[in-house]
Order: C-alpha cells, then sequence, then structure tokens
C-alpha cells in the first residue's frame, strides 16, 4: 500500500473511533510532513488531537518511513468548507463571501445540506412616510455559491 494512502486508512480509522470528530483536510507533502486537521460536533479537545496522532504514529514504522506528524483543530479563524461544519455553527454570526463578489455579516439560522439561511437586521425607507425602519432580512445561499464563510468572534 502507497504511504499516502495508508496515512488516509489510518486517519479514518481514528476517526471512526471518535465519531463526533471529522476531518476537514489531510495533507502530505514530498517530504513526509503530515498534517491533519479536525474539526467536531463538540468542538476539538487536545486529547482528541492526541488520540488521532497516536493511532496514526502507533501504525507506522520510522524505520520503514521518515514522517513528521501535525494534527490539529480548525480553530476559530479557519474558513467553514463541510455542511457540518454549518450545522454546528447555527445561532452564530458568519461573514460569507460568496462567488459573485457578495460580502455578508449575519446570523446562520439554518444549515442542511444543499444550502445556508442568513438572517440579519437592515435599515430601510419606510413603505409609507418618511424615515426609516428596521427589518428582517433572510436569505438562502446554496453551498456551491460560497467562496469563503468565517464565524465571527464575538466579544461581550
Amino acid at each position: 500500500m502507497e504511504f499516502k494512502e495508508h496515512i488516509h486508512q489510518l486517519v479514518e480509522e481514528s476517526l471512526s473511533l471518535q465519531p463526533d470528530l471529522f476531518l476537514i483536510d489531510l495533507h502530505i507533502d514530498d517530504h513526509s510532513r503530515i498534517q491533519v486537521v479536525l474539526d467536531g460536533d463538540n468542538g476539538v479537545s487536545l486529547q482528541q488531537c492526541i488520540k488521532v496522532s497516536r493511532h496514526i504514529e502507533n501504525e507506522l514504522d520510522r524505520e520503514v518511513h521518515d514522517f513528521s506528524l501535525e494534527v490539529t483543530s480548525a480553530g476559530a479563524t479557519h474558513p467553514l468548507q463541510m455542511a457540518r461544519q454549518y450545522k454546528k455553527n447555527i445561532g452564530r454570526k458568519l461573514a460569507v463571501h460568496t462567488i459573485d463578489n457578495n460580502s455578508i455579516k449575519a446570523t446562520l439560522t439554518e444549515a442542511d445540506d444543499e444550502q445556508i439561511t442568513l438572517e440579519w437586521e437592515a435599515r430601510e425607507p419606510k413603505p409609507i412616510g418618511k424615515g426609516k425602519h428596521t427589518v428582517v432580512k433572510h436569505l438562502q445561499v446554496p453551498y456551491d455559491q460560497i467562496e469563503k464563510a468565517t464565524v465571527q468572534i464575538q466579544f461581550k
């Protein structure tokens, strides 16, 4: 079995033992540097990263193939990539950039396997009379229209 395929298999085995975790990115370069980026339905703890790292490392022989291994969590500023990540962030504020160059900062209210729904408040002219009033806007965005989406960290 090729080295890269073996690593993929080991990562999948390890994640099957921790079903609340899922793979965001797996990169193996030409110098055998392995980078595994994880996310979880309830976040990712240091202990979970260690378990995945140990599972991979214990199954590889450094005498046969020298490598370096890094297992990390996606982190708060890592762009969302999978429907599962959007679903776990319902209720949080996102910055979404679409492929048609629109930027929206709004609350994620729904996420399914096809699209997300965003909600925000906007000031608009009143339909009758002078002045403005606040309206609640909704927008559904299919995943294939999202160029980049990140969770906005709010400090209170």
